[in-house]
């Protein structure tokens, strides 16, 4: 049995949650477009291109959080999940998904993008275990902080290390599936780095070291980067 890592934006899903979350925000009136939509743009350049201070980030996307009802914060998420994810669903990554499943592999999603958007996503795939940045929750409303780590580059890893020594799993054996270079730190330390759709930056990290490169943009699923 070994431990099937994936990222989920651009990776499993064909967009960033994080930030459609935030378009989605602005487009509901939410919150004020002008002042939200240029800095959510402004974040995920940063991100793309490796620069992104996480901390001022979450400060910013966790802010409208804390400023509404929780039962208000989900019926908004289940029309963003029903509206603007499930068209963005990959069935390649399914198969994916699924071939992994089959050869008795431990599941896991691991994603800098929030709890709060991100579980009911890794629940459509039915991945059971997620790790991402919690917010934090005191007397029933979120706060608006996170609280451990977050879950980001250097981030992944010592969540899921800390996550390990839980578990029966070990990374031996272990698959990694990842679009960003952010990921680098985690994608070095599994036996097994698959490069998905891969940014630039990526791209040529994984040519430079003879790593797989595969899209789960086309009808089939690849699986020439599987070997026994």
């Amino acid at each position: 049995m070994s431990l099937a890592i994936f990222d989920l934006d651009n990776t499993l899903i064909a967009d960033d949650s994080d930030y459609l979350w935030g378009q989605f925000l602005v487009d509901q009136g939410i919150v004020d477009k002008d002042l939200y939509e240029s800095a959510n743009a402004k974040f995920y350049e940063e991100y793309k291109h490796g620069t992104l201070d996480i901390v001022e980030f979450l400060r910013f996307s966790l802010q409208p959080l804390s400023q509404h009802e929780p039962e208000q914060l989900y019926q908004w998420r289940d029309q963003f999940i029903n509206d603007i994810i499930t068209p963005i669903l990959l069935k390649p990554a399914q198969q994916l998904i699924a071939k992994h499943r089959e050869r008795g592999d431990t599941l896991i999603v691991i994603t800098a993008t929030n709890r709060f958007v991100t579980a009911p996503i890794v629940a459509l795939y039915g991945i059971e275990h997620l790790l991402a940045t919690t917010p934090e929750m005191i007397d029933g409303r979120y706060t608006g902080n996170y609280i451990e780590v977050p879950c980001f580059q250097a981030g992944k890893v010592e969540l899921l290390n800390a996550w390990l020594e839980t578990r029966p799993e070990t990374l031996e054996d272990s698959w990694f599936y990842s679009d960003s270079h952010n990921d680098l730190p985690l994608l070095k330390l599994v036996d097994h780095p698959v490069a998905v759709d891969p940014d630039q930056k990526l791209s040529a990290y994984a040519s430079d070291n003879n790593w797989p490169i595969i899209s789960l943009r086309s009808e089939r699923c690849p699986t020439n980067h599987f070997h026994k």
